[in-house]
């Protein structure tokens, strides 16, 4: 994740956007807590995965993410592979964010927990106390060593 996101800030990079998949819409092909990476495309075509938003306007607009079952001259008649029919309004190209082109399953879980404070917390907490204990153990052990040159030392005759 930590690459994605330096590779983003790169230019050239930078139109890649990581999402996670939040509902089962897409599934089998993409299942529910999967993330994906999409890269805005000059053009799409039928069967390409595509996300896009209702209200490109709106930053709090929910993305969608589903496949490009017909053309049409005005945009794209869109599906969810679970869905038994096609969604039902026409998709513009300025409402399309990217075709999806990378797609890692269950990723997305720890990415939602993280997001959490509970979540947050642990991802911190935990490692860092692992550390400490760790560097904790490596004083002791070198303190122990010092008392015992020091203790033998002091035994061996003048």
């Amino acid at each position: 994740m930590a690459v994605l996101l330096i590779l983003t800030l790169i230019p050239g990079f930078g139109s890649f956007k990581v999402l996670v998949v939040l509902s089962g819409s897409m599934e089998p092909t993409i299942k529910t807590g999967s993330i994906i990476i999409i890269k805005a495309a000059p053009d799409y075509k039928i069967d390409d995965i595509i996300t896009f938003s209702q209200n490109p306007t709106d930053k709090r607009d929910i993305s969608t993410t589903h496949r490009i079952v017909g053309i049409e001259n005005n945009g794209f008649q869109t599906k969810g592979d679970a869905n038994n029919a096609p969604d039902g309004s026409i998709i513009t190209k300025n409402q399309v964010q990217g075709k999806v082109i990378i797609k890692i399953p269950y990723l997305g879980y720890g990415v939602e927990a993280a997001r959490q404070p509970a979540g947050f917390a642990a991802i911190v907490i935990i490692p860092a106390a692992i550390i400490i204990a760790g560097e904790v153990k490596k004083i002791v052990v070198e303190v122990n060593k010092t008392k015992l040159k020091k203790d033998n030392q002091q035994e061996l005759p003048k």
